[in-house]
């Protein structure tokens, strides 16, 4: 391991208060969320084990960091049942439906305006409300 990972590399947790290693160097039997759930498990509670670390340009920190917990500790995802089912799929439509002119879309509407293009592109005096 070169100096470009002294930063990074912490397994103590002496300097981090938790063990930290360089992005993609993290012992056998620690994942992230996400690599859990491709293997059909959740943290289920457990506290972060270790957490990965990459020093970043882009971030006000300087680092990105990635939270790891025990694979042996983790839980199966509990499965959907069909009142989450249902509940996913109000939401969906919610997200799909313009709340002024109240149609719905077959795509999700952009958070940033709060209705579809249409309602956003004309004038307030023109809105197909007042029509």
């Amino acid at each position: 391991m070169g100096t470009a990972y002294a930063r990074c590399y912490d397994p103590s947790g002496a300097r981090y208060g938790i063990p930290t290693y360089p992005w993609k160097f993290a012992p056998d039997g620690l994942c992230t969320r996400r690599q859990l759930r491709e293997r059909g498990l959740r943290p289920g509670g457990q506290p972060i084990a270790a957490q990965l670390m990459r020093t970043s340009r882009r971030r006000k920190a300087g680092a990105a960091f990635a939270y790891l917990y025990r694979v042996d500790c983790a839980k199966p995802v509990r499965p959907m049942t069909s009142r989450k089912w249902g509940a996913l799929a109000l939401a969906m439509v919610a997200r799909r439906t313009c709340p002024v002119c109240r149609i719905t879309y077959g795509y999700c509407l952009p958070t940033s305006l709060g209705m579809c293009l249409i309602c956003a592109n004309t004038d307030p005096s023109e809105s197909p409300r007042s029509a």
